[in-house]
């Protein structure tokens, strides 16, 4: 083991916080063994965004705690997510001109071109997270996927960028740094949830990833291999929980237990004659729920949050392109009778998707729930590219590494990815590195 490259995905989740360790498998370098799972209850985080560090970091020292524990070995590097309704896309095109017609195009035209694009303007408070290739123009020659060989002068392609807000990140990295650990890659929720979900086959066909947590709904709609657009849109189960609350009169803890054992998406599908007893505090007496009455309050807020994951379906301008539908996954997807009702209001096809599809059978039955995909998408993250143009392991060069107690050097990373297909690494990397050069200059983390 010493000599496996070993990554932990870690999600700091509005209702969990989650730790997984894996390392590649040997036989089949597409899947990844798990060899340590640890969770806490989170306390500290708010619809996705951190609201009190304390307690978030503590949950996190948990986390990490237990899978270290599990899989005997010292965390210090960790994959983590990003979410919250702080997160905002656009589209930008990008050009260059190149200095030599003679010669090809290169991945250092390539480069330069997307590094380019991490100068685009944005709002203040802001930091560019992620900036995705769509499709490459050589010379106004259009639909361009890869145009590295190519001859050419003018360079230009379509990019999908997403910004997030400097003060989430920098809240992110200060629980990090007081947890003892150190950020290997910072990503976007719902692109790590869909490496641990979707297959090629609907990758390339065109699907919409949607990832109902408990703090927000995240979204991710792929075609021809490529991601299209993304959303975080900020509802997710607990808002649910808070309306059960309310409709019924009902404390948190029991508000949140009937939503999970007595919860129906469709009222239609629950009986007018079913009723569930909430015992009193006090000596008060119990409290009857229709279970009926619960279902109308669910699917109330359900169909609101399908309205408007439709609505960002229509903006990606792919709708039309989706032959394989919707793949729900998170803790809300295992709400009873939420597959009906999101084909119901969309019209699309859809399944639940749980993040086994590239996991070994090694203590697979501990991270068999929608619920852990975006912890072991960040885990998968360290072996492959955010951009399905490379589905490649990262380790392509098949010399082992350890990054369990230190990272890969930048140098080391650029050598490694000197083609093309890798080129998204390096933009993961650039982020990186950009994401944590304030950090160690700083002393009040």
């Amino acid at each position: 083991m010493q000599n496996d490259k070993i990554v932990v995905g870690l999600d700091i989740g509005s209702t969990k916080v989650c730790a997984v360790v894996a390392r590649q498998d040997v036989l089949d370098r597409d899947r990844i063994e798990i060899l340590g799972f640890g969770k806490a209850d989170s306390e500290g985080v708010n619809r996705g965004v951190i609201s009190n560090i304390e307690k978030t970091v503590e949950a996190i020292k948990i986390a990490i705690a237990r899978a270290s524990q599990m899989s005997n070995i010292r965390i210090e590097v960790v994959n983590v997510g990003i979410a919250g309704q702080h997160i905002r896309t656009f589209t930008q095109k990008g050009g260059i001109t190149r200095h030599s017609t003679e010669d090809e195009i290169s991945n250092a035209d390539v480069m330069r071109l997307i590094n380019d694009m991490y100068k685009t303007p944005i709002a203040a408070g802001s930091q560019i997270l992620h900036v995705m290739p769509q499709d490459f123009i050589v010379d106004n020659e259009t639909d361009i996927n890869d145009p590295v060989g190519m001859a050419g002068v003018k360079l230009e392609a379509n990019f999908h960028i997403i910004t997030a807000q400097t003060t989430s990140l920098d809240n992110i990295k200060k629980c990090i740094k007081k947890a003892g650990l150190t950020i290997q890659d910072l990503i976007l929720e719902p692109i790590a949830s869909s490496l641990a979900c979707l297959t090629p086959e609907e990758r390339k066909e065109g699907v919409a990833l949607v990832d109902i947590g408990g703090g927000t709904t995240d979204l991710a709609v792929f075609y021809d291999n490529i991601l299209r657009h993304t959303a975080v849109i900020p509802y997710g189960g607990k808002v649910i929980t808070s309306d059960i609350k309310s409709g019924c009169m009902l404390m948190e803890n029991q508000a949140e237990l009937l939503k999970v054992r007595f919860g129906k998406a469709i009222a239609e599908q629950a009986s007018s004659m079913e009723v569930v007893a909430i015992p009193g505090l006090r000596n008060r007496p119990a409290r009857e729920i229709s279970l009926k009455n619960l279902a109308k309050i669910i699917e109330a807020r359900m169909t609101e949050i399908i309205e408007e994951v439709y609505k960002e379906i229509l903006r990606s301008g792919c709708h039309d392109n989706l032959s394989q539908g919707i793949v729900l996954t998170g803790g809300g997807s295992l709400l009873e009778g939420i597959k009906e009702l999101f084909e119901l209001h969309t019209g699309l096809p859809v399944r639940i998707g749980h993040p086994t599809e590239y996991l070994t059978p090694t203590n697979i039955n501990l991270v068999n729930q929608p619920s852990y995909a975006t912890a072991i998408g960040l885990a998968l993250a360290g072996f492959r590219s955010l951009d399905d143009r490379d589905l490649l392991p990262q380790s392509n060069n098949n010399q082992p590494t350890q990054t369990s107690h230190t990272e890969t050097s930048k140098k080391e990373k650029i050598t490694k990815n000197n083609s093309f297909s890798g080129f998204l690494n390096k933009i993961i990397d650039r982020t990186k590195n950009f994401l944590l050069d304030d950090v160690d200059d700083k002393d009040d983390y």
